[in-house]
């Protein structure tokens, strides 16, 4: 019997999930398919009712449904209740547990790809959405040093630093913006773009958050943007000559521990990658 895996999300279209997954189950000859599923806010109950079916693996989820699926689940791992967000569903014979594989698919990629380990380094986070807290969660959990957030909106940076530091870490909200700005990513180690500006028909495509002068040609960049594949800030960080990670890998990541989660076996990254970044060329990203 085939069996199936597949995304979630309203809308859908966009999504390169199944372009990578897919390749990685034809890869190791496993007989599954992964497709994606729009499914609406008021179908959502319905569709993981659905899910306890034999034959279903299991789900990726991505916006606006991390938070929604959480009431419909029998379990939800530390992570994702950590992040507050679900982006993976394991179905074990009709018994659905939440997953959150961002923040590890996050710290795996940087460490794979630039051979950054957090512990005790600077870090600097552009934004204070969704993505910023499952980063900064996953930089606490790895023994960051310190993490500053900026943000257009100091009290939403406030409230992340205030997470970090209840976790220990020593923190700063400064604003997306100024002097604040410009000395936190001199000192910063790592420094990760977690707004949309730079993303493909977003409402500033064009932006970066902050500059190649002030960029240090010591630090790591990555941007959770990766649409298009070199969006400005990644082209900011080459000019300061700093290591540099785009969010297809971020992405891939997450999805390589979600497959590990479904079938029990290690991900071929490598092909997951290389799939993704065709399919992400052949849509002109």
């Amino acid at each position: 019997m085939t069996q199936r895996l597949g995304i979630i999300g309203y809308p859908i279209s966009h999504s390169i999930s199944p372009v990578f997954q897919q390749a990685a189950l034809d890869h190791l000859g496993i007989n599954a398919t992964y497709e994606k599923w729009e499914v609406t806010p008021e179908g959502v109950g319905d569709f993981l009712a659905g899910l306890r079916a034999p034959g279903c693996l299991g789900i990726n989820i991505t916006v606006p449904h991390k938070q929604a699926v959480i009431p419909f689940l029998d379990e939800v791992d530390e992570w994702a209740t950590a992040a507050g967000a679900v982006n993976t569903i394991v179905n074990h014979d009709g018994h659905l547990s939440g997953h959150n594989t961002d923040g590890p698919g996050f710290l795996r990629a940087l460490l794979v790809e630039t051979g950054y380990d957090p512990k005790g380094t600077r870090a600097l986070v552009l934004g204070a959405g969704g993505a910023a807290r499952g980063i900064l969660l996953a930089l606490v959990r790895g023994g960051v040093g310190s993490i500053v957030i900026a943000n257009r909106t100091l009290e939403r940076a406030a409230t992340l630093a205030k997470l970090a530091s209840e976790n220990g870490v020593a923190s700063e909200a400064i604003p997306l913006s100024g002097d604040a700005l410009t000395e936190a990513a001199s000192g910063a180690d790592l420094i990760v773009n977690c707004t949309t500006m730079g993303m493909s028909h977003g409402p500033d495509e064009h932006g970066s958050p902050i500059s190649a002068a002030q960029i240090p040609a010591t630090a790591i960049v990555n941007d959770v943007v990766y649409t298009p594949l070199l969006t400005p800030f990644l082209k900011e960080a080459a000019a300061a000559k700093a290591t540099a990670l785009g969010g297809l890998h971020m992405l891939v990541y997450q999805g390589v521990l979600s497959f590990q989660m479904w079938t029990g076996v290690d991900a071929p990254v490598d092909v997951m990658l290389a799939a993704a970044t065709a399919g992400m060329t052949s849509r002109g990203a």
